[in-house]
């Protein structure tokens, strides 16, 4: 029950902890109302939404009405990081093949006990428990480019994508991505750093 939850520390490395960390000395990175960047950058807010989910979603666990639970905000309160010189060592590793960005946790219990457990590399990573292969890598496409991207658009910029090596000279814009007219025509949206003016 996460209610016995006393205390979670995450042993992380100097980046993780000055950055995305309690180390940032950020008090927006505990705050329900902060923006979605700024809880994108907060591991504490991060880690409280996954324990109580069993999941993560780029939409969902970012929404006001998530971040603003009770529960979970008494939780994330009881969350901290701390650098860790191993876990650093770990991260700036030469050898990418030993190199590891994960880190130790450490979950006091009301009672005094623990409960620890580590990882160094996410599960989708090449050396992680459930590697992604290319179809993996799609299916993750398909659903971030639903809401925004015809299918049509999204198989065509696919089948440059993956045939990128024989992709003719003059073609590169082929990799560009159209969204429908209908969707930038949204008051106060403005138009990106290059706008395209067709293929």
């Amino acid at each position: 029950n996460l209610a016995d939850v006393s205390e979670i520390v995450i042993h992380s490395s100097h980046h993780t902890h000055r950055i995305i960390g309690s180390g940032a000395g950020d008090p927006q990175k505990y705050s329900p109302h902060a923006s979605r960047e700024t809880l994108d950058h907060s591991l504490m807010y991060i880690f409280a939404v996954a324990l109580e989910d069993g999941r993560w979603h780029h939409v969902d666990s970012y929404s006001p009405e998530r971040a603003q639970r009770p529960a979970t905000f008494e939780l994330w309160q009881k969350i901290r990081t701390v650098e860790d010189d191993e876990w650093d060592r770990k991260y700036h590793e030469p050898d990418p093949d030993k190199r590891a960005f994960g880190g130790q946790v450490v979950v006091t219990l009301r009672d005094g006990s623990t409960l620890e457990d580590e990882i160094e590399v996410a599960n989708a990573h090449p050396r992680g428990a459930k590697p992604f292969a290319r179809e993996n890598y799609v299916q993750k496409f398909h659903e971030l480019a639903n809401p925004t991207v015809t299918s049509d658009e999204q198989e065509r910029f696919l089948a440059a994508a993956l045939g990128l090596a024989t992709l003719a000279p003059g073609h590169l814009d082929e990799l560009n991505i159209e969204i429908p007219q209908a969707m930038l025509d949204v008051e106060g949206l403005t138009p990106g750093l290059f706008e395209r003016h067709g293929r």
